[in-house]
């Protein structure tokens, strides 16, 4: 396939290659060794090189895993947006052809916590642990005040012409979060991330959450593995007042009730970042959380 610069999704990445899955590339970056394999799975807007940072930290002491799922960014295009069991069993089929051996810690961020559920529901043998960052719960809208449920969210969701005039503000996020990665995977990310194609797709795939969780209610629960889950309750400057708090409120509920489901279970709270900054700000909290899945994962 030819390399074309005005679909980002077509370009080269900067680090890391391809795996062919059903006839279409899906990008995908390893580091590390040994096991239980850490597989980062992104939130909306996200892609697998927002998770480098954290990446490297913990391909220090196993294998670490980022890619971008089908129709995402560095990935071949298809349809958006898809059911979360078309998304795990691509992923599955990737760690397999990719001959990384099960079972995988799963670390799980916003959307992400989505297709983490349902890859657990769909493979429960190949999970050794997840790792929930401020990941989505398909019980969300029981927890949520009415104004922030996933149906609001659907329909208050910025478009391309709110997006388009955020562009700036955009690239000037992009520039501060990945100041620190090198240079040759920092600029052409920053590019690619406020590009046109790469900013549908996050409209795209945020457009069926309602969906997405009927999808994940009509499966189990989690499996029985370790879980830790990091609450996220800054100030999110974006959100203000009541909503906010009973956000925050609702966060905290769902999420410990996520880890009373396990036999071995921990909710961390990080009061000094939000939502889309966690691995940026506090990757600490990030690689101490998936070292503690990986210790508690290895017990008898």
């Amino acid at each position: 396939m030819t390399n074309n610069s005005t679909s980002p999704a077509r370009l080269a990445p900067p680090i890391g290659g391809f795996e062919e899955i059903d006839g279409r590339r899906v990008f995908v970056h390893r580091s590390g060794s040994g096991g239980p394999a850490v597989v980062f799975l992104p939130g909306a807007s996200a892609v697998g090189l927002d998770y480098f940072g954290v990446q490297q930290e913990v391909s220090q002491f196993t294998t670490a895993v980022v890619y971008d799922r089908g129709g995402t960014g560095y990935s071949d295009p298809l349809p958006l947006p898809r059911t979360a069991a078309a998304v795990a069993t691509e992923l599955h089929e990737l760690l397999r052809a990719q001959h990384i051996p099960a079972p995988y810690v799963l670390a799980a961020h916003s959307l992400g916590g989505a297709y983490a559920h349902r890859f657990a529901q769909l493979y429960p043998q190949d999970v050794a642990g997840l790792v929930w960052l401020d990941g989505l719960h398909r019980d969300w809208d029981d927890f949520m005040p009415p104004a922030a449920g996933l149906a609001a969210t659907e329909r208050t969701a910025p478009d391309l012409e709110q997006l388009e005039q955020m562009r700036p503000a955009l690239r000037e996020m992009g520039v501060e979060l990945f100041a620190d990665y090198p240079e040759h995977v920092r600029q052409p990310l920053i590019d690619a991330k406020v590009s046109d194609a790469w900013i549908r797709v996050g409209i795209a795939e945020r457009s069926t959450l309602v969906e997405l969780a009927t999808e994940l209610r009509a499966g189990p629960n989690i499996p029985d593995v370790p879980v830790v889950a990091l609450s996220v309750l800054g100030s999110d400057p974006t959100q203000q007042g009541l909503t906010l708090q009973e956000m925050h409120d609702g966060r905290t509920r769902m999420d410990a009730a996520l880890v009373s489901a396990v036999s071995h279970g921990e909710q961390r709270f990080l009061t000094d970042t939000f939502h889309h900054r966690l691995c940026f700000d506090r990757p600490d909290a990030v690689v101490q959380a998936i070292r503690d899945v990986i210790d508690w994962a290895a017990r008898p």
